[in-house]
């Protein structure tokens, strides 16, 4: 990748993630009533869950938070990457939308809306240099969905 390239990717790159963690940390800083519920709870619980299960076939050795891919990583399309292309995504949107269900007001609403725009924007950009690192991350995304199996 040329220089000028690189480097407008590496600072998109910054810029999707601290989006999500500064998303992420207004919606739990937000001041709050939290009232946990079943719903709350059984998010969280899924989240946790898929997290797991991610880890289990994709070690963290081989992802990273930024959309780059890491020097020696591999692709991973078995486990949960055999449903969506973004699972550790799915799970964040998950835990994340246990928030506005436990503490539900206009601005975790909000909140969760935009980290799925910009886990939405982030995912584009991986994407993008994960076919330039696998040409045969084409044919896997065309059976795969994003974020959520059979859907999205």
């Amino acid at each position: 990748m040329p220089a000028p390239l690189l480097r407008r990717t590496a600072a998109a790159s910054r810029a999707w993630v601290a989006a999500q963690f500064g998303i992420i940390a207004a919606m739990l800083l937000w001041p709050a009533h939290w009232r946990p519920g079943i719903a709350a709870w059984a998010l969280a619980a899924a989240a946790l869950a898929l997290a797991g299960w991610v880890f289990a076939y994709n070690r963290p050795g081989n992802f990273n938070v930024r959309p780059e891919p890491k020097d020696g990583a591999r692709l991973v399309t078995g486990g949960p990457y055999a449903r969506v292309r973004h699972p550790m995504y799915s799970a964040l949107l998950l835990g994340c939308a246990a928030l506005p269900a436990a503490a539900p007001d206009l601005p975790r609403v909000l909140g969760w809306l935009l980290l799925v725009l910009v886990l939405r924007g982030k995912s584009a950009l991986e994407e993008r240099l994960l076919l330039q690192r696998w040409p045969d991350y084409a044919a896997y995304r065309s059976r795969t969905q994003r974020f959520v199996p059979w859907i999205w």
